[in-house]
Protein backbone atom coordinates (compact mmCIF):
# COMPACT_ATOMS: atom_id res chain seq x y z
CA UNK A 1 0.00 0.00 0.00
CA UNK A 2 1.47 3.46 -0.90
CA UNK A 3 2.69 5.53 2.08
CA UNK A 4 0.04 8.23 1.55
CA UNK A 5 -2.73 5.62 1.68
CA UNK A 6 -1.22 4.13 4.82
CA UNK A 7 -1.37 7.54 6.46
CA UNK A 8 -5.00 8.05 5.49
CA UNK A 9 -5.87 4.54 6.68
CA UNK A 10 -4.24 5.14 10.07
CA UNK A 11 -6.02 8.47 10.50
CA UNK A 12 -9.40 6.98 9.55
CA UNK A 13 -8.81 4.06 11.89
CA UNK A 14 -7.98 6.24 14.87
CA UNK A 15 -10.48 9.06 14.53
CA UNK A 16 -13.27 7.16 16.33
CA UNK A 17 -10.97 6.70 19.33
CA UNK A 18 -10.82 10.45 19.79
CA UNK A 19 -14.43 11.21 19.11
CA UNK A 20 -15.04 12.40 22.66
CA UNK A 21 -12.13 14.86 22.66
CA UNK A 22 -12.49 18.54 21.89
CA UNK A 23 -10.94 19.34 18.53
CA UNK A 24 -9.86 22.93 18.93
CA UNK A 25 -8.16 24.52 16.00
CA UNK A 26 -7.21 28.17 15.51
CA UNK A 27 -9.81 30.83 14.71
CA UNK A 28 -9.44 33.25 11.84
CA UNK A 29 -8.19 36.72 12.68
CA UNK A 30 -10.70 39.55 12.49
CA UNK A 31 -8.40 41.82 10.50
CA UNK A 32 -4.87 42.95 9.67
CA UNK A 33 -3.99 44.98 12.74
CA UNK A 34 -2.41 44.73 16.19
CA UNK A 35 -4.80 45.22 19.08
CA UNK A 36 -3.24 47.45 21.74
CA UNK A 37 -4.23 45.17 24.62
CA UNK A 38 -2.78 42.17 22.79
CA UNK A 39 0.50 44.00 22.13
CA UNK A 40 0.65 45.03 25.79
CA UNK A 41 0.16 41.44 26.97
CA UNK A 42 2.79 40.15 24.57
CA UNK A 43 5.27 42.75 25.85
CA UNK A 44 4.50 41.77 29.47
CA UNK A 45 5.22 38.16 28.62
CA UNK A 46 8.49 39.06 26.87
CA UNK A 47 9.55 41.14 29.86
CA UNK A 48 8.62 38.34 32.27
CA UNK A 49 10.89 35.99 30.29
CA UNK A 50 13.78 38.50 30.42
CA UNK A 51 13.52 40.69 27.34
CA UNK A 52 16.34 43.06 28.29
CA UNK A 53 18.78 40.16 28.75
CA UNK A 54 17.58 38.43 25.58
CA UNK A 55 18.31 41.54 23.55
CA UNK A 56 21.98 41.24 24.58
CA UNK A 57 22.33 37.73 23.11
CA UNK A 58 24.12 37.48 19.78
CA UNK A 59 24.49 33.71 19.47
CA UNK A 60 22.42 31.03 21.19
CA UNK A 61 23.77 27.50 21.63
CA UNK A 62 21.36 24.74 22.64
CA UNK A 63 21.20 20.95 22.78
CA UNK A 64 18.13 18.71 22.95
CA UNK A 65 17.28 15.07 23.41
CA UNK A 66 13.89 13.41 23.15
CA UNK A 67 11.60 10.64 22.01
CA UNK A 68 9.02 10.41 19.23
CA UNK A 69 5.73 8.60 19.70
CA UNK A 70 5.48 5.65 17.33
CA UNK A 71 2.27 6.40 15.43
CA UNK A 72 3.21 9.90 14.32
CA UNK A 73 6.45 8.59 12.83
CA UNK A 74 4.32 6.42 10.53
CA UNK A 75 1.87 9.20 9.63
CA UNK A 76 4.51 11.89 9.04
CA UNK A 77 7.84 10.14 8.39
CA UNK A 78 9.28 12.98 6.32
CA UNK A 79 8.62 15.62 8.95
CA UNK A 80 9.64 13.51 11.93
CA UNK A 81 12.73 12.01 10.26
CA UNK A 82 13.14 9.79 13.32
CA UNK A 83 16.17 8.01 11.90
CA UNK A 84 18.15 11.21 12.25
CA UNK A 85 16.34 13.38 14.81
CA UNK A 86 16.93 11.84 18.24
CA UNK A 87 19.33 14.41 19.74
CA UNK A 88 20.63 17.71 18.39
CA UNK A 89 23.08 20.56 18.82
CA UNK A 90 21.58 23.82 17.56
CA UNK A 91 23.18 27.22 16.99
CA UNK A 92 21.33 30.45 16.20
CA UNK A 93 22.61 33.92 15.34
CA UNK A 94 19.91 36.26 16.63
CA UNK A 95 21.31 39.47 15.14
CA UNK A 96 21.21 40.14 11.41
CA UNK A 97 21.62 38.03 9.41
CA UNK A 98 19.34 35.66 11.34
CA UNK A 99 20.74 32.16 10.89
CA UNK A 100 20.14 28.73 12.44
CA UNK A 101 22.36 25.67 12.17
CA UNK A 102 21.29 22.27 13.48
CA UNK A 103 23.27 19.07 13.85
CA UNK A 104 20.86 16.18 14.43
CA UNK A 105 21.95 12.70 15.42
CA UNK A 106 19.96 9.47 15.24
CA UNK A 107 20.24 5.74 14.59
CA UNK A 108 20.81 6.37 10.86
CA UNK A 109 23.53 8.98 11.33
CA UNK A 110 23.82 12.75 11.18
CA UNK A 111 21.69 15.47 9.60
CA UNK A 112 23.05 19.00 9.21
CA UNK A 113 20.58 21.84 8.55
CA UNK A 114 21.39 25.43 7.63
CA UNK A 115 18.39 27.74 7.70
CA UNK A 116 18.50 31.43 6.73
CA UNK A 117 16.31 34.00 5.02
CA UNK A 118 17.43 32.73 1.64
CA UNK A 119 16.24 29.16 2.18
CA UNK A 120 17.48 25.91 3.68
CA UNK A 121 20.22 23.36 3.07
CA UNK A 122 20.27 19.78 4.38
CA UNK A 123 23.12 17.26 4.50
CA UNK A 124 22.52 13.62 5.43
CA UNK A 125 25.77 12.00 6.56
CA UNK A 126 27.64 14.83 4.75
CA UNK A 127 25.72 14.31 1.48
CA UNK A 128 23.58 17.27 0.31
CA UNK A 129 19.88 16.60 -0.21
CA UNK A 130 17.79 18.04 -3.06
CA UNK A 131 14.58 16.33 -1.92
CA UNK A 132 11.85 18.99 -1.79
CA UNK A 133 9.98 17.37 1.11
CA UNK A 134 13.17 17.00 3.15
CA UNK A 135 14.08 20.65 2.57
CA UNK A 136 10.58 21.93 3.39
CA UNK A 137 10.42 19.77 6.53
CA UNK A 138 13.85 20.95 7.68
CA UNK A 139 12.88 24.60 7.22
CA UNK A 140 9.65 24.07 9.17
CA UNK A 141 11.47 22.32 12.03
CA UNK A 142 14.30 24.87 12.26
CA UNK A 143 11.91 27.82 12.44
CA UNK A 144 9.52 26.05 14.80
CA UNK A 145 12.27 25.15 17.26
CA UNK A 146 13.45 28.75 17.35
CA UNK A 147 9.83 29.75 18.03
CA UNK A 148 9.45 27.18 20.82
CA UNK A 149 12.69 28.26 22.49
CA UNK A 150 12.34 32.03 22.20
CA UNK A 151 8.61 32.09 22.88
CA UNK A 152 7.17 35.61 23.17
CA UNK A 153 10.36 37.16 21.72
CA UNK A 154 9.61 35.41 18.42
CA UNK A 155 6.34 37.33 18.05
CA UNK A 156 7.56 40.83 18.91
CA UNK A 157 8.06 41.58 15.20
CA UNK A 158 6.65 40.60 11.81
CA UNK A 159 3.05 39.83 12.82
CA UNK A 160 0.41 40.47 10.19
CA UNK A 161 -2.11 40.73 13.02
CA UNK A 162 -2.23 40.26 16.80
CA UNK A 163 -5.39 40.23 18.90
CA UNK A 164 -6.93 38.79 22.05
CA UNK A 165 -8.60 35.38 21.82
CA UNK A 166 -10.68 33.16 24.10
CA UNK A 167 -9.01 32.38 27.43
CA UNK A 168 -8.10 28.79 28.22
CA UNK A 169 -6.49 26.84 31.06
CA UNK A 170 -3.17 25.07 30.49
CA UNK A 171 -2.37 22.29 32.96
CA UNK A 172 -4.67 23.90 35.52
CA UNK A 173 -3.24 27.42 35.11
CA UNK A 174 -5.49 30.21 33.84
CA UNK A 175 -4.10 31.75 30.67
CA UNK A 176 -4.95 34.75 28.54
CA UNK A 177 -4.68 33.95 24.86
CA UNK A 178 -3.29 35.85 21.89
CA UNK A 179 -4.08 35.11 18.25
CA UNK A 180 -1.21 35.95 15.90
CA UNK A 181 -1.02 35.71 12.13
CA UNK A 182 2.35 35.83 10.39
CA UNK A 183 3.08 36.17 6.69
CA UNK A 184 5.25 34.40 5.83
CA UNK A 185 4.76 31.77 8.51
CA UNK A 186 7.40 29.37 9.76
CA UNK A 187 9.24 27.14 7.35
CA UNK A 188 8.29 27.71 3.71
CA UNK A 189 4.71 28.66 4.56
CA UNK A 190 3.09 31.73 2.99
CA UNK A 191 1.06 32.24 6.18
CA UNK A 192 0.53 30.54 9.57
CA UNK A 193 -1.72 31.22 12.55
CA UNK A 194 -0.79 30.87 16.21
CA UNK A 195 -2.44 30.89 19.62
CA UNK A 196 -0.18 31.95 22.51
CA UNK A 197 -1.36 30.94 25.99
CA UNK A 198 0.14 33.33 28.55
CA UNK A 199 -0.06 32.60 32.26
CA UNK A 200 -2.40 35.13 33.85
CA UNK A 201 -0.40 35.18 37.09
CA UNK A 202 3.26 35.40 36.03
CA UNK A 203 2.94 36.06 32.25
CA UNK A 204 5.10 33.11 31.25
CA UNK A 205 4.20 31.48 27.94
CA UNK A 206 2.68 28.06 28.69
CA UNK A 207 1.60 26.81 25.25
CA UNK A 208 1.71 27.63 21.54
CA UNK A 209 -0.87 26.18 19.16
CA UNK A 210 -0.02 26.57 15.49
CA UNK A 211 -0.79 25.66 11.91
CA UNK A 212 1.81 23.97 9.70
CA UNK A 213 1.22 25.21 6.17
CA UNK A 214 4.83 25.01 5.03
CA UNK A 215 4.74 21.31 4.12
CA UNK A 216 2.30 19.68 1.71
CA UNK A 217 1.67 16.72 4.02
CA UNK A 218 0.80 18.95 7.02
CA UNK A 219 -1.43 21.55 5.35
CA UNK A 220 -4.59 21.89 7.40
CA UNK A 221 -3.03 20.27 10.46
CA UNK A 222 -2.83 21.97 13.86
CA UNK A 223 -0.38 21.07 16.63
CA UNK A 224 0.55 22.53 20.00
CA UNK A 225 3.57 22.51 22.29
CA UNK A 226 3.48 22.92 26.08
CA UNK A 227 6.42 24.36 28.02
CA UNK A 228 7.64 23.14 31.42
CA UNK A 229 10.55 23.19 33.91
CA UNK A 230 11.69 26.75 33.30
CA UNK A 231 15.23 27.78 34.25
CA UNK A 232 16.89 31.20 34.36
CA UNK A 233 20.08 31.20 32.26
CA UNK A 234 21.93 34.33 31.13
CA UNK A 235 19.12 36.43 32.61
CA UNK A 236 16.39 34.80 30.52
CA UNK A 237 13.69 32.38 31.71
CA UNK A 238 13.74 29.44 29.28
CA UNK A 239 11.54 26.35 29.12
CA UNK A 240 13.64 23.20 29.36
CA UNK A 241 10.99 20.54 28.71
CA UNK A 242 8.64 20.48 25.74
CA UNK A 243 5.66 18.28 24.90
CA UNK A 244 3.99 18.31 21.50
CA UNK A 245 0.58 16.91 20.58
CA UNK A 246 -1.57 17.04 17.48
CA UNK A 247 -4.91 18.87 17.54
CA UNK A 248 -5.99 18.20 13.94
CA UNK A 249 -6.68 15.83 12.27
CA UNK A 250 -6.28 13.49 15.30
CA UNK A 251 -7.08 15.39 18.51
CA UNK A 252 -4.63 14.91 21.41
CA UNK A 253 -2.36 12.50 19.56
CA UNK A 254 1.06 12.60 21.34
CA UNK A 255 3.86 13.58 18.97
CA UNK A 256 7.12 14.39 20.74
CA UNK A 257 8.49 14.70 24.29
CA UNK A 258 11.90 16.35 24.51
CA UNK A 259 14.24 18.17 26.89
CA UNK A 260 16.80 20.88 26.57
CA UNK A 261 20.04 19.28 27.76
CA UNK A 262 22.35 22.27 27.38
CA UNK A 263 22.40 26.03 26.77
CA UNK A 264 24.99 28.80 26.62
CA UNK A 265 25.15 32.19 24.91
CA UNK A 266 27.54 34.61 23.24
CA UNK A 267 30.43 32.42 22.13
CA UNK A 268 31.19 34.98 19.47
CA UNK A 269 29.98 32.83 16.60
CA UNK A 270 29.95 34.17 13.06
CA UNK A 271 27.90 33.19 10.04
CA UNK A 272 30.81 31.09 8.77
CA UNK A 273 30.83 29.00 11.97
CA UNK A 274 27.39 27.48 11.34
CA UNK A 275 26.67 27.88 7.63
CA UNK A 276 28.69 24.96 6.27
CA UNK A 277 27.93 21.24 6.11
CA UNK A 278 29.59 20.93 9.54
CA UNK A 279 30.02 23.31 12.49
CA UNK A 280 33.36 25.00 13.05
CA UNK A 281 35.35 23.95 16.12
CA UNK A 282 33.96 26.75 18.29
CA UNK A 283 30.39 25.99 17.21
CA UNK A 284 30.78 22.20 17.53
CA UNK A 285 31.63 22.36 21.25
CA UNK A 286 28.52 20.94 22.97
CA UNK A 287 26.15 23.39 24.64
CA UNK A 288 26.86 23.79 28.34
CA UNK A 289 25.02 20.98 30.13
CA UNK A 290 22.03 21.88 32.28
CA UNK A 291 21.36 20.62 35.78
CA UNK A 292 17.93 18.93 35.92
Amino acid sequence: MPVSLVRLFLIALLLPLFGGCASRGIPLASGQFEDLSARSLLKKSAEAHGLAAFQQINDLNVSYSGEWYGLVSRIQPGLIDAGFRRASQERTLLKAPLLTGQNHQGPQGSKQVIRNAGGVQVFYNDVPSADKEALAAAALVADAYRMFLTGPFYFLDNNLSLEMAESEDVEGRACDTLLAVRRPGHGLSAEDRYLLFIDRENHLLRRIRFTMEGLDSTKGAVAEVDFFDHQTIAGVIWPTRFFERLRKPIPNLPVHDWRMTGLDVNRGLSEADISGQAFSAIAATPARALAH
